[in-house]
């Protein structure tokens, strides 16, 4: 079975809006220092995401014991342009879990660029103000596209509640039919990822989702 995630990280997940709580509170002073940050891009900032996978039989999503723990370690000059260094380490995944990050250390180097998420590829992971559509893959068997939806969300995790934007990423196959996979990315102004999920393309529910456990926002 393909999945989108063989090709990309697709990143998304569903979740309960909740009202605005004293947490919000504490989140808009954060966003008020830093108004021009909406990726946190500063060093020593950190976050903490669990990984849930989904149960065929309860319809619903069990913890795992595997955790990502990232942060920004650092900043570096790749062809004159200032990235920061962010490290990924990954626990828990003794049992190679489909779709979860594998044990061990990651380092990726990313920069904002006109509300772009860039890498030092170019690739872009995420837009805050680009709402055209975005071609991700064309593949032999069909074509990804990511799209920034208007409006926010409020959406709970085990961090706090946070105010989201979020894209869609889905599949188009030759034939110019969507398959059922269709991946959101959360983000928060001021504060980054909040949510990820990867799912088989032909599933309409994700299968490992991913949720902001703790952060620490320099």
């Amino acid at each position: 079975m393909k999945s989108l995630v063989f090709y990309v990280s697709l990143l998304f997940v569903f979740v309960a809006c909740s009202e605005s709580n004293s947490e919000d509170l504490e989140h808009q002073v954060v966003n008020l220092e830093n108004p021009n940050n909406f990726y946190a891009l500063t060093v020593g900032n950190s976050w903490v995401y669990k990984n849930y996978k989904y149960n065929n039989f309860t319809q619903d999503y069990d913890e795992t014991t595997v955790i990502d723990s990232v942060s920004i370690v650092g900043t570096e000059l790749i062809s004159g342009v200032k990235y920061f260094k962010f490290r990924r380490f990954t626990t828990g995944n003794d049992n190679n879990i489909t779709f979860c990050n594998q044990n061990g250390e990651y380092f990726e180097y990313l920069r904002e660029n006109d509300g772009n998420l860039v890498n030092d590829a170019g690739k872009v992971k995420f837009s805050n103000s680009d709402f055209s559509q975005r071609l991700i893959l064309d593949a032999d068997w069909g074509t990804i596209y990511e799209n920034l939806i208007s409006g926010t969300s409020q959406l709970n995790v085990e961090a706090g509640t946070f105010t989201c934007i979020n894209s869609e990423r889905y599949a188009i196959t030759e034939n110019g039919d969507q398959l059922a996979g269709l991946d959101k990315f959360y983000y928060s102004d001021g504060f980054g990822l909040i949510y990820d999920t990867q799912s088989f393309v032909v599933s309409a529910y994700p299968y490992i989702i991913r949720r902001l456990d703790s952060y620490d926002i320099q």
